[in-house]
């Protein structure tokens, strides 16, 4: 079922392919553990692609890629989870990456204003950028941690209801 679920949710494969920032990665993008779908590639796509969410920058989707390419996790699960962060959710998380790294670093607040550009990036890394970073590295990877094993356990469980349904198991309701 976990399987079935995820497919459904999943980019289409010739989509991804055929994104230009994806297509930078030529030859890498021909291992075929980039686009199977199973138990370890899909908990490890949920760790990239939401640490790559919490990355405040315009190009998640290819850093996503990039870092789905040598953990060889699903690539299409890692690139669209990635919009877990879109332009709705990312003045609320960022704010709150902010707010966690300003309470992790005992730092004084700055007026904070999110905008999804480079001008703001680099006016903004010298005021709240510490915090920011520092706030955003620690939930992405409270949230990498939190999919990786969530989807390893709903996996796992599916599993083993298919088995206990099978007939001629010893859990199978008769």
């Amino acid at each position: 079922m976990a399987r079935r679920v995820i497919k459904k949710l999943m980019p289409d494969h010739d989509k991804i392919k055929q994104t230009r920032l994806i297509r930078l990665f030529g030859s890498l993008l021909h291992d075929a553990n980039l686009w199977h779908l199973n138990r370890r590639s899909a908990s490890g796509a949920f760790a990239v692609g939401l640490f790559t969410a919490f990355i405040p920058v315009p190009f998640q989707m290819a850093l996503a890629a990039a870092a789905a390419i040598p953990f060889r996790v699903n690539l299409p699960l890692s690139v669209g989870l990635v919009w877990v962060s879109n332009p709705i959710t990312m003045p609320p998380m960022f704010y709150l990456c902010y707010r966690v790294g300003n309470w992790l670093l005992s730092a004084p607040p700055q007026p904070f204003s999110f905008e999804l550009s480079w001008d703001w990036l680099f006016s903004s890394i010298s005021t709240i950028g510490p915090s920011l970073i520092t706030g955003c590295l620690v939930l992405g990877t409270v949230a990498s941690i939190i999919g990786y094993l969530g989807i390893r356990f709903l996996w796992r469980r599916s599993v083993v209801k298919a088995w206990r349904r099978r007939p001629g198991s010893r859990h199978h309701n008769k």
